[in-house]
């Protein structure tokens, strides 16, 4: 027996999820996505990643505003899914939604509930200093993130993964989850487990203002932080009037007054802890560039204060 799914994603992190349904023996009905938005300095309007892959593949796809209307509701029914896979959607499901007799709503989450509920769970386990992450396959309930869970699956954090990395990795892992959650549901063999209140953390939105670089903080702290908002938002800092977007580095154990280059030939900038050497920059409005070749048509004195 083959199910009919409706799937909702709209990021890149979404369709390896999708393509792996696709390829399956199951029958996707719709695809769900965010409106296309103008991006870029031309406003060109953009479909999502899901939108785009989901035209390739000829699935219908459409994208509602808003899922609160009565007629998107009755949309829903009438199209009869018998399973909905959502992934990083980006709306909240209203509960006449998932009231819907006798469907399921899945959500593929990136962290091992209940641990990291919210927007931003991979770069807030990398921020924390995580060992370890993984992809959580829950059954969606009003309140967010707090379903019980069919399957988890478990991914190590090295001191030198970055968002992009583990983002990559996280995705190809849910790909193969969700096909294993579904055969469970469809031969009556899911176990849903609720999870521990007790042990609830969130990974709020990342706001802009984290993504600039505060010396006062360890060097530890700093490279954790270049490596969760990898490559986007960026991490960046104030050079002589113009903006410096980190995009690689290491820990030297060097020390003196934060915020001040102790280094100008290796950049090296001294943090409360320790110091960052950079490896790797973009400098606002130019290339992505080594340290060697930014430091040929860039001036820096040792002594100079950032902070």
């Amino acid at each position: 027996m083959s199910f009919k799914i409706v799937f909702m994603g709209t990021p890149s992190f979404s369709v390896p999820i999708l393509k792996a349904i696709n390829n399956s023996n199951h029958k996707i009905l719709e695809v769900y996505s965010q409106p296309p938005n103008k991006k870029n300095r031309g406003l060109k309007v953009q479909n999502s990643a899901v939108h785009d892959y989901a035209n390739k593949l000829n699935i219908p796809v459409r994208c509602p505003v808003t899922l609160d209307e009565e007629s998107e509701i009755n949309y829903f029914k009438n199209i009869k899914p018998d399973l909905v896979v959502v992934v990083a959607y980006g709306k909240i499901l209203p509960e006449k939604l998932l009231n819907i007799e006798n469907l399921i709503f899945l959500n593929i989450h990136a962290s091992l509930l209940p641990r990291w509920r919210g927007a931003a769970p991979i770069q807030r386990a990398i921020l924390k200093g995580d060992k370890e992450t993984g992809i959580s396959i829950m059954k969606i309930v009003p309140k967010l993130d707090a379903g019980p869970v069919l399957i988890q699956s478990k991914l190590s954090i090295n001191k030198d993964t970055n968002y992009e990395e583990i983002s990559k990795k996280m995705s190809d892992l849910g790909a193969k989850l969700i096909i294993d959650a579904i055969e469970l549901i469809k031969n009556n063999k899911a176990n849903f487990i609720p999870q521990d209140e007790s042990k609830v953390i969130y990974a709020k939105k990342i706001e802009k203002i984290e993504s600039k670089i505060n010396w006062h903080e360890s060097a530890d702290e700093i490279l954790a932080k270049i490596r969760a908002f990898y490559p986007n938002p960026g991490t960046w800092f104030n050079l002589n009037g113009a903006r410096i977007k980190i995009t690689k580095a290491i820990e030297a154990e060097r020390t003196d007054k934060a915020g001040v280059i102790i280094d100008a030939n290796k950049m090296i900038i001294a943090c409360k802890k320790n110091a960052v050497q950079i490896l790797e920059l973009k400098k606002e409005g130019k290339k992505l560039m080594k340290v060697n070749e930014f430091l040929k048509g860039n001036k820096i004195i040792i002594g100079q204060n950032l902070s």
